[in-house]
């Protein structure tokens, strides 16, 4: 007799896969799907509890900000943008909690064109992606909306 082929999450084929199940609290609160998927031990019907990536970002941008403390609203104004940069700073002058200052990146670092060897980056460094906006800037929000 043939011996069945294991898929890659320890079930045989036309099984369904067995495992830890991963579950996301907040979803469950939420009576929202809260099924994130499975992990080894693969013959451990337990349940363990991570986050889903909604609620990891909506936890992440409660947090205050690390590279500007105080800040509750950044605005990161395009560089060819210098009109709406003045603007901003004559708008927001003196408002507590917002900051506007311009985008300094000028695009890719590396000099070489091809790909590094091995990317050692696991994930995107920036925390909070911010809301990009047609006029030419982008809106981050630290821990709430601030406010007047």
């Amino acid at each position: 007799m043939a011996e069945r082929s294991r898929c890659p999450r320890g079930a045989t084929s036309g099984e369904e896969p067995r495992g830890v199940k991963i579950k996301c609290p907040w979803c469950e609160r939420e009576a929202r799907s809260a099924d994130l998927g499975e992990r080894e031990p693969l013959d451990d019907p337990a349940v363990t509890h991570g986050i889903c990536r909604r609620h990891a970002l909506e936890f992440l941008r409660n947090l205050p900000s690390r590279s500007f403390p105080g800040v509750q609203l950044l605005l990161v104004v395009n560089p060819k943008e210098s009109a709406l940069f003045e603007f901003l700073q004559r708008r927001f002058a003196g408002v507590r909690g917002v900051k506007v200052i311009v985008d300094r990146r000028r695009g890719e670092r590396r000099r070489a064109q091809q790909s590094a060897p091995d990317e050692r980056r696991r994930a995107e460094r920036r925390v909070r992606p911010g809301e990009v906006y047609a006029l030419g800037c982008t809106v981050i929000r630290f821990g709430g909306v601030a406010t007047r």
